[in-house]
């Protein structure tokens, strides 16, 4: 029973997420909208392709058709493209070199322990990429037909350039998927963590009664921001990636691929990341050392807490201003300066306290100077064009 209550609540908590997924995608645009549109594009493509390779036209080998169509319906036109080439290059290998030993040979066993080896050796060749394993496909299709000729081997050849060609043609020509809204989201759901931590830890310093588990989930979440910048960054590479040979980007309202603009972007978000754990780090190991003396007073701790507070807001306004397209105007970025010019007020403010604060601690005065030479680089990133 107990067993079976666990694949219930199992099935509830998928079911939950797949209902929450369909409203999503029903709701507006998203990632969720985007795999359905992929998912009914590579249904049409394989329709279109079997209604003229198989009803129309009748052929042969029509299966290979919708199935070259749907596998080339690929997350990005250029990918369809790459990948269709190397797939028929590598099902044309294949079919080539079964045809030709099954034309010798009359053993379907004798062909395959002959064949399989050579095309799987073949599939490694840099040049097919992540497709040479279709040269085995082809030349299983063909060793597993029956009686093999040189027409049936060429038909199904010519049936997977079709299939290809309708795939590549509806991938591009209907609704072409580009990721560019993904990546502003990714960009701004790293500042806007970023913005949400240095709060956080900006409100337990200034309360000055932090304690070791907060502080460790301040830090885990620091460390979390670091892959959501990776994740940023692979977003970019999509959107690159999906605007090439994209049609797209060509009618009505142009959309170009990210620019240096965003290069600079991923600078500044990678080291705010590594400033935000840098920060969590040290106020972690304070919480970890027992006792009041260790923590420092209130001469550092409001100073420290008004520079976090400027830094996070330094920082939601970054990707207000850098990443929201046409509404990042003058006004965005007349009041990232503004902020800028805030913090870098409570960093002259703390380096004027710094000092008496921990003259009897080198080590504190090294770790905190080592803090505000970073953050000083981090305002002067924040504010670059």
């Amino acid at each position: 029973m107990e067993w079976t209550g666990r694949v219930t609540g199992a099935v509830r908590r998928h079911s939950g997420t797949a209902v929450q997924a369909v409203r999503r995608a029903w709701a507006g645009p998203g990632r969720e909208r985007d795999l359905v549109v992929q998912a009914g594009k590579a249904a049409l493509a394989a329709c279109v392709a079997w209604g003229v390779a198989g009803w129309w036209l009748k052929a042969p080998m029509a299966f290979v058709a919708p199935w070259m169509a749907v596998v080339l319906v690929e997350s990005t036109v250029y990918r369809s493209i790459a990948h269709g080439l190397q797939q028929l290059a590598a099902i044309a290998v294949g079919t080539v070199v079964a045809t030709a030993v099954a034309l010798v040979l009359d053993s379907t066993m004798a062909r395959m322990a002959l064949v399989l080896p050579a095309v799987l050796l073949l599939a490694q060749w840099q040049r097919l990429g992540s497709q040479g394993i279709y040269a085995a496909t082809g030349a299983l299709f063909v060793l597993t037909s029956g009686q093999v000729t040189v027409a049936s081997s060429g038909a199904r050849i010519t049936e997977a350039v079709f299939g290809a060609l309708v795939g590549v043609a509806v991938n591009a020509l209907i609704r072409p998927p580009v990721y560019l809204r993904d990546t502003r989201a990714a960009l701004e759901g790293a500042a806007c963590e970023a913005q949400e931590i240095l709060d956080a830890v900006a409100d337990g310093v200034a309360d000055g009664e932090w304690e070791g588990h907060e502080a460790g989930e301040w830090h885990e979440r620091a460390l979390r921001l670091g892959r959501l910048v990776d994740q940023a960054r692979s977003a970019v590479g999509w959107s690159r990636e999906s605007m090439r040979i994209n049609p797209r980007g060509r009618r009505g309202r142009p959309v170009s691929a990210p620019g240096k603009a965003y290069d600079d972007a991923l600078a500044v978000l990678e080291y705010i990341a590594v400033h935000t754990a840098g920060v969590t780090r040290t106020v972690l190991e304070t919480a970890d050392q027992h006792g009041e003396s260790v923590r420092p007073g209130a001469r550092i701790t409001g100073p420290y807490a008004d520079f976090l507070r400027h830094t996070a807001r330094a920082v939601g306004l970054y990707g207000q201003s850098r990443f929201a397209g046409s509404r990042g105007d003058d006004c965005a970025a007349d009041a990232l300066r503004e902020a800028v010019a805030g913090l870098r007020r409570t960093l002259d403010e703390l380096q004027r306290r710094l000092p008496a604060a921990v003259q009897d601690d080198p080590g504190a005065l090294a770790t905190h100077g080592t803090l505000l030479a970073q953050a000083r680089r981090l305002a002067d990133q924040l504010i670059q064009d």
